[in-house]
């Protein structure tokens, strides 16, 4: 365990798997009425509240500082209450698999706001794989979702939003990342916070009533929150040992599970264009990857 928790790779394939699994879940708890808001309370809320008692547990409490709570506050946006709100909104009308390929966008813009905030300094490689990912971001978003169910494009915009929150909270959670701070305390504060937010806006909304709903669906719910608890714990590890851009790279396996999942389990068909899209995403995303490497292994040393 502890060679698994020093592994980039090891955290890379299990919190991305943890991640696609929360695409068919969404999908079948707004299949069961559960509003997109109130689902990603749950997993904010659960996983805040999982990992806080695993914390307490080995005797360490949450730290409050001013700079901690901003960061918390900041992550919780833009990293979870976001891209979650938006993403479980757009499953019904995308599809799971659909959804789940908009999450391999995230390392290239990872890497597009990494230079523009002056993180990185672009290379030729780069710019090239940035230049491929977008003509098949173009070509998945015209299809629309799924096969013979295409969606209006505002649904295409707010899926191609979340890879977009996704990377922003990747650069910002690397930049702010409060000095001596661990990774489980990072997640309980962020997911609390995000709760928080949420729980605002349910309330805001008038959606209280929709939480009844989940009394239909306890496995499901427990499923969820066991899920996201582990993803969580090894992401913000992940994020300390690989940085934002390895981080980003979640999404690859994410897509995997949200397209195996979404057309074996869930019936969701997608036309030729669609796969021909996340392929040429995935050679964009080889392409950016490869340019970090190359940057890495040819860096000065000191």
């Amino acid at each position: 365990m502890k060679q698994f928790w020093h592994s980039a790779f090891g955290l890379l394939a299990v919190t991305g798997a943890l991640l696609g699994l929360a695409l068919p879940f969404g999908k079948m708890a707004t299949a069961a009425g559960v509003s997109a808001m109130v689902w990603a309370f749950v997993i904010s809320c659960g996983a805040g509240c999982v990992l806080l008692a695993a914390l307490l547990f080995g005797g360490h409490g949450p730290r409050l500082t001013a700079h901690r709570l901003r960061y918390f506050a900041i992550a919780a946006a833009i990293s979870y209450a976001i891209p979650n709100l938006l993403m479980f909104s757009a499953i019904p009308h995308l599809g799971a698999g659909y959804m789940g390929i908009m999450f391999t966008l995230s390392p290239i813009i990872t890497l597009v706001l990494s230079i523009l905030f002056g993180v990185r300094r672009p290379s030729l490689l780069g710019v090239a794989g940035i230049i491929v990912g977008f003509i098949g971001a173009v070509t998945v978003a015209v299809t629309r979702g799924e096969a013979g169910q295409p969606a209006e494009p505002f649904w295409v915009v707010v899926g191609l939003l979340v890879p977009v929150s996704l990377a922003a909270g990747n650069i910002y959670r690397t930049f702010d990342w409060p000095e001596g701070t661990g990774p489980i305390e990072l997640a309980v504060g962020s997911h609390l916070a995000s709760a928080a937010l949420l729980l605002a806006g349910i309330g805001a909304s008038g959606g209280i009533g929709s939480f009844s709903l989940l009394a239909g669906i306890p496995l499901l719910v427990l499923a969820q929150v066991a899920s996201a608890s582990a993803q969580f714990a090894f992401f913000f590890r992940l994020q300390a040992v690989g940085g934002p851009v390895y981080l980003s790279q979640i999404g690859y396996v994410a897509a995997a599970v949200g397209l195996v999942s979404g057309t074996l389990f869930l019936g969701e068909r997608y036309q030729l264009l669609t796969w021909l899209g996340a392929a040429i995403v995935t050679i964009g995303v080889f392409l950016t990857t490869k340019a970090q490497k190359s940057r890495r292994v040819g860096a000065p040393a000191g």
